[in-house]
């Protein structure tokens, strides 16, 4: 199966997320959760927060090969350079598809989101990810809407 194919069959499958907050803020919630999340979406926080991304992504390439894509050049790029992946995930106008293909795992990250998701993780990388998503401040969930 080609990388688009599989890219959109694992669209299909139970998503989690890697966050900056520990579980979904609850629709009529109180706080200021779209201010904040406005707030967090400008520089310097947003660039702050893909550093952390990339930091995450680059412990995780040491565990496990990725296959790194733009929607728009889908000839993925296996195991781009740390300073190459860097230089991508940081731009915080861009979207990304990681692809794991060891673990048929797929992570993407969409330009004005703060979080990765994360689609039909293994089981290894629900025991790797919420370490590594904590090592960075971050934490590692599912959503209620994507529950078996």
């Amino acid at each position: 199966m080609n990388f688009e194919d599989r890219v959109e069959q694992l669209f299909q499958a139970p998503c989690w997320v890697i966050d900056p907050l520990p579980f979904q803020v609850p629709a009529g919630s109180e706080g200021q959760f779209f201010a904040v999340e406005d707030h967090w979406l400008k520089p310097p926080q947003i660039t702050e927060l893909r550093q952390r991304f990339v930091r995450l992504l680059q412990k995780l390439n040491c565990y496990c090969d990725l296959e790194v894509a733009h929607p728009d050049e889908p000839v993925p790029v296996r195991n781009p350079a740390p300073e190459d992946l860097a230089r991508k995930i940081t731009d915080a106008h861009s979207e990304w598809v990681i692809l794991i293909p060891s673990q048929d795992t797929l992570i993407t990250l969409s330009r004005g989101d703060l979080y990765m998701s994360v689609y039909h993780p293994s089981e290894f990388l629900l025991r790797l990810l919420s370490p590594l998503a904590a090592s960075e401040g971050l934490f590692f969930w599912q959503p209620p809407s994507s529950a078996p």
